[in-house]
């Protein structure tokens, strides 16, 4: 059994390395990391939010926001508002490229979905999909979640 486990791993890895690859080629495309992709996603989830706000939501420190929050507005993604209520704080929104990014990148994820996906028998998806439940599930117990990186800041 171990020998069928440890072959259930290998072919994880290989995915998570094959999956790596590609988004780190495909963001690199637009100008972004894997890191500020992460922001990105929550505040389009989030909509317009503070920096502490990201942070909390990421679970990173202030400190890495900025970085993340500099990297982008450098890039033009997103900008820095005046928080309408709270003079100290500065609202994190998109500007139309940032929006325009990440719609497409929305389109992209649903693209690649069906490529991997589109013929594989509804049983076969569900059945792997609560396997890949099972598995991330595990992980959670014994305290891994996905914590974004740190690179991004100086």
């Amino acid at each position: 059994m171990a020998q069928r486990w440890t072959g259930a791993l290998d072919r994880i890895l290989e995915l998570v390395v094959m999956l790596s690859d590609d988004m780190t080629r495909a963001l690199a495309r637009d100008g972004l990391t894997s890191s500020r992709a992460t922001l990105l996603w929550e505040l389009h989830r989030s909509g317009p939010v503070t920096q502490r706000d990201l942070a909390d939501a990421l679970r990173v420190s202030a400190r890495t926001v900025t970085g993340l929050v500099d990297g982008l507005v450098a890039g033009g993604f997103v900008t820095r508002e005046p928080h309408p209520t709270d003079r100290r704080a500065f609202l994190v929104t998109f500007t139309e490229h940032g929006t325009r990014t990440v719609e497409a990148l929305e389109e992209g994820q649903r693209q690649f979905a069906e490529l991997l996906f589109g013929d594989l028998r509804a049983d076969r998806l569900d059945c792997f999909v609560a396997g890949l439940d099972h598995v991330l599930g595990r992980l959670r117990e014994q305290g891994l979640s996905p914590d974004i990186h740190e690179e991004d800041h100086p």
